[in-house]
């Protein structure tokens, strides 16, 4: 059996640096790795259109944003094919089916989409398209026949439904789909980024990212302004790291080379660590160390982006390229779900039998 990548984001913004620890380096990794078949990375613009469908412009302008920072972390189209969503239709035909497989109450168990339904407010004003995002994925998941998928932690009930609705397809009506595999980071910290105002989830929303594509300068004034102990008020008070964001950045971006580089009074990070905690280490200093982590690792990120956004006509190829790839991969899957479940009326004569 094929081994094969899907994972994608919604177009709702410029890609932070929550993003990339969570999901879009492990892509890289998964990429490079020479292990899978074929890897598709969606740009998922009908989802993103669930919750801005008054503002489709801005899904549109935000397209190539998210392409600029897929190739800017290392994304390659050689090896990994980036398409738009709504260019591929037959996903939308592939959800139609599965919404009869799938109840009301259980959409609404999902606490995923309890905790996005709570965040944006929607209470019983929910869009139909936003409440059914959960089958949407799965059918972007299925249509590839993805045998894993690269996501944050947040993502896992998502998962769990997408692997219920192939369960119930493949019991109704044979055995058709594939079922997928979560695969999650492997660094705990880069699970969920807090924001740099602590609070849980980085998001656009809040306005609390530190962006890929923000200037040095700019990344800088967000790590100086970063939320830390609010006990830790004078240089000699112990000091908490846990759920110390200044502190959860530094397990997700630190390498051991950067202490050498940056900061050569310490060996390590257990060391920093365990000198804040007795006392004696002022949060400024922790966080010129964490700024200049955060410039060695999204340095080559920005002028890597800075040069793709000079090619914007080759970014917009890639995608039309991409898109063509995925929809005929999609085509295939949609063949076989409406051969299973014979509604392939024109293929099969037994319709006039």
């Amino acid at each position: 059996m094929k081994k094969v990548i899907l994972t994608g984001d919604r177009p709702t913004g410029r890609l932070h640096v929550g993003h990339y620890v969570g999901s879009l380096s492990e892509r890289v990794k998964l990429q490079n790795s020479g292990n899978y078949d074929e890897i598709y990375i969606m740009i998922a613009d009908a989802q993103a259109l669930t919750d801005n469908a008054e503002h489709p412009e801005k899904v549109r302008q935000n397209i190539i944003q998210v392409a600029l920072d897929y190739l800017a972390c290392g994304i390659d189209p050689e090896k990994s094919t980036i398409f738009i969503q709504s260019m591929v239709p037959e996903l939308t035909e592939l959800t139609f089916y599965y919404m009869n497989l799938v109840t009301v109450a259980r959409v609404q168990r999902n606490p995923t989409v309890k905790s996005e339904i709570q965040m944006r407010n929607f209470e019983a004003s929910i869009p139909v398209g936003f409440f059914c995002y959960p089958i949407s994925q799965a059918a972007d998941i299925t249509a590839f026949r993805a045998t894993a998928v690269p996501v944050g932690e947040d993502q896992l009930p998502m998962l769990e439904q997408c692997k219920e609705i192939v369960h119930k397809f493949n019991t109704v009506y044979g055995e058709t789909l594939t079922e997928p595999e979560i695969v999650l980071p492997s660094n705990k910290a880069c699970l969920r980024l807090p924001g740099i105002d602590g609070k849980a989830k980085m998001s656009k929303s809040l306005g609390n990212c530190i962006y890929l594509s923000d200037e040095a300068d700019e990344v800088k004034k967000k790590v100086m302004s970063m939320f830390t102990d609010p006990n830790h008020l004078r240089v000699q008070d112990p000091g908490n790291v846990d759920g110390n964001p200044v502190f959860i950045y530094l397990d997700a971006f630190c390498k051991p080379e950067y202490f050498p580089e940056f900061l050569p009074d310490y060996q390590n990070l257990d060391e920093l660590k365990d000198h804040y905690k007795r006392g004696g280490l002022g949060d400024v200093k922790v966080k010129k160390f964490l700024n200049n982590v955060l410039q060695a690792e999204l340095g080559p990120i920005r002028e890597r982006r800075k040069m793709w956004e000079q090619r914007i006509p080759d970014v917009y190829d890639i995608l039309r390229e991409g898109s063509k790839v995925a929809e005929a991969k999609v085509a295939e899957t949609l063949k076989d779900v409406k051969a299973s479940m014979r509604i392939n009326y024109f293929d099969d004569d037994s319709l006039i039998q």
